[in-house]
């Protein structure tokens, strides 16, 4: 059970347990999913449209980007920016995980609300993210900053970009790009909780009880259903966040095609609208959608696998 349930005191496991659970489920999962997560990146940066019609596009289409990453930077590029991007993953896995049980726990204490309710779900998941997102926000701008560098590189080592960013642009710029995060965290995180929920209970409703026996596949479908479902409908303040992140990095775009420079979020939203109409408001959404299946998916699916662990190994001990 993700969050606080009331009705399995004796499964409950301690907070740190909790924090562990969601840092190893944010660790295995980012192995997995950065090769995507890369691609999804470049596509949102890339001015021009993704299409083979585009003579100036770099990049137009899911199998094409991944070739050409593979030629012109070889096989590591898709793990490009991985420890900052392990950090992120494991920090943030934690404080939202740990934050989530905390808060449906006093939802369930404090007021009338039922803590399983869908829309309890939404709002501690997303309070839960807003969390994890102030905490570990500097690694995801560094993260995309390494994801989106070309050859030859602009930062060589970790230590490099962080002593080169705050020479150049100031100790600020750990946190560009932060509004449009959490303008777009906040729902994104609390409709996967809830559709997360949710889909457990239309799984339930659907299947019999004799055709329940895999509860880690169940889980695994549902986070990716909620996963899905959840970037969809969020999706062009992912866009926004990229953009303005990469805001004084152009140098290290120039040989990916055309650089913009954007003033704030209604800014960056004008120019997408304005030269890249409404598609460029979806841009990298397939890769994105992939990721989110696999990303929300196997989160849930490893959260639940290690707090059931846990669960086992008290109840061995007791």
């Amino acid at each position: 059970m993700v969050g606080y349930d009331p009705k399995a005191d004796g499964r409950n496991i301690s907070s740190f347990e909790v924090a562990v659970a969601g840092s190893v489920s944010g660790l295995v999962t980012r192995v997995m999913v950065s090769p995507l997560d890369v691609i999804k990146i470049r596509f949102q940066l890339q001015i021009e449209r993704l299409s083979r019609s585009d003579p100036g596009a770099k990049y137009h289409g899911i199998l094409q980007a991944g070739r050409q990453i593979l030629q012109e930077e070889g096989p590591t590029a898709f793990w490009k920016g991985h420890v900052p991007a392990q950090l992120l993953s494991i920090g943030y896995g934690a404080v939202q995980f740990l934050s989530f049980e905390l808060l449906t726990e006093l939802v369930h204490k404090a007021t009338t609300y039922d803590a399983c309710d869908f829309s309890v779900h939404f709002v501690c998941g997303g309070l839960s993210a807003s969390a994890a997102t102030l905490a570990v926000h500097p690694v995801d701008v560094l993260r995309t900053r390494f994801a989106a560098q070309g050859e030859p590189k602009v930062y060589k080592t970790l230590r490099d970009a962080v002593v080169t960013m705050y020479r150049t642009e100031g100790p600020l710029v750990f946190y560009k790009g932060l509004n449009p995060t959490l303008i777009a965290i906040f729902p994104y995180a609390g409709f996967q909780f809830s559709f997360y929920s949710a889909l457990k209970h239309v799984h339930k409703w659907v299947l019999p009880a004799e055709g329940r026996n895999n509860e880690h596949l169940r889980n695994l479908l549902c986070g990716s259903g909620a996963g899905v479902l959840s970037k969809t409908l969020t999706y062009p303040l992912d866009l926004f966040k990229k953009r303005l992140q990469v805001g004084g990095f152009e140098r290290a775009r120039v040989t990916f095609g055309q650089v913009r420079s954007y003033r704030g979020l209604l800014d960056c939203a004008q120019q997408v609208l304005q030269e890249e109409g409404p598609t460029g408001l979806f841009k990298g959404l397939s890769p994105s959608l992939l990721k989110a299946a696999f990303s929300t998916g196997f989160v849930f699916f490893w959260y639940e696998l290690f707090c059931s662990l846990f669960h086992h190994m008290k109840k061995a001990d007791s």
